[in-house]
């Protein structure tokens, strides 16, 4: 699978869906896509959804992210690093922004991987559409100021999102299957660094669900077993903070709940083929 860094904090671009032809690819950024004319369909880690004028999507670092043209398409990107968003004058203020990102790669994360992101809103769907424009002219007369208020109309775009991610999910309380396998794998992502409240035992009880049927159930479901989905999981958090961040190896064992650094080593190698230090170097080579 090909794979695509970015060269700078921030990028902004309008274009035709043509350069898409090489996807899907993995981008080692976030990424927000406005869909302005046409129709297709979306691919985000081999899920499939159709869009249409307005369609508005997020996808995280690692996402393996592709379109598939039925009517010619243009669309707005964005895309920026954690760098970016992290960039801010008080100590404070850059702490705030990190713990908030970490929470969207939870939210967002899901919904790439098991569900297609709708914003339900009309009102909400104009204000994005209205910050976007700002952000587009924004970035192309780079005025005084002009990174400051780039991180501020992003922020304002994601908060709208985000709004719209819990507004579904305080929705989804039918009780159905569907329903309670979204909520055990959000459990799963908000407690991905506490390997306690992901035994089957705890799952088992904090969904009233059989131990023995859980392990079943999570397959039924997601097509992989829990262990794996685990594992996945937290490796994928691994290498985006390699990507993303200037934690040391044992910062990040110790954020992401494993025994030690030489704990993360042996697993992040086994998923991945490398080393954690190989892995963040290789890319900083390869985008130097």
């Amino acid at each position: 699978m090909k794979q695509k860094t970015l060269h700078q904090p921030f990028e902004v671009y309008v274009a035709d869906m043509e350069c898409w032809n090489e996807r899907p690819l993995i981008y080692h950024f976030f990424e927000i896509v406005r869909i302005i004319d046409g129709t297709g369909t979306r691919e985000t880690n081999r899920n499939r959804f159709q869009y249409r004028p307005g369609s508005i999507f997020l996808f995280t670092p690692l996402d393996c992210r592709g379109f598939d043209v039925e009517t010619p398409t243009r669309f707005c990107s964005i895309r920026f690093s954690e760098v970016f968003l992290s960039e801010y004058k008080t100590e404070q203020h850059k702490e705030r922004v990190t713990e908030w990102l970490k929470q969207l790669e939870t939210i967002f994360a899901h919904h790439n991987r098991f569900e297609e992101l709708l914003i339900q809103n009309e009102g909400d769907c104009g204000m994005i559409a209205s910050l976007i424009s700002h952000l587009v002219t924004e970035y192309e007369q780079r005025q005084p100021g002009h990174e400051e208020n780039l991180r501020h109309l992003v922020t304002l775009i994601l908060n709208v999102i985000t709004r719209n991610v819990h507004d579904g999910r305080a929705a989804d309380t039918t009780g159905t299957k569907q329903a309670l396998i979204n909520r055990v794998l959000l459990h799963i992502q908000r407690h991905i660094a506490d390997p306690e409240k992901l035994r089957v035992e705890h799952l088992a009880g904090q969904f009233n669900l059989s131990p023995n049927y859980v392990g079943e159930y999570f397959r039924k479901y997601t097509g992989e077993s829990l262990q794996t989905y685990v594992a996945s999981s937290r490796m994928k958090l691994v290498a985006q903070r390699l990507l993303q961040s200037n934690l040391t190896i044992s910062e990040i064992a110790d954020e992401l709940g494993f025994t030690d650094e030489s704990h993360l080593s042996r697993q992040f190698r086994k998923h991945y083929g490398t080393s954690p230090t190989a892995f963040r170097k290789g890319l900083v080579t390869a985008a130097a």
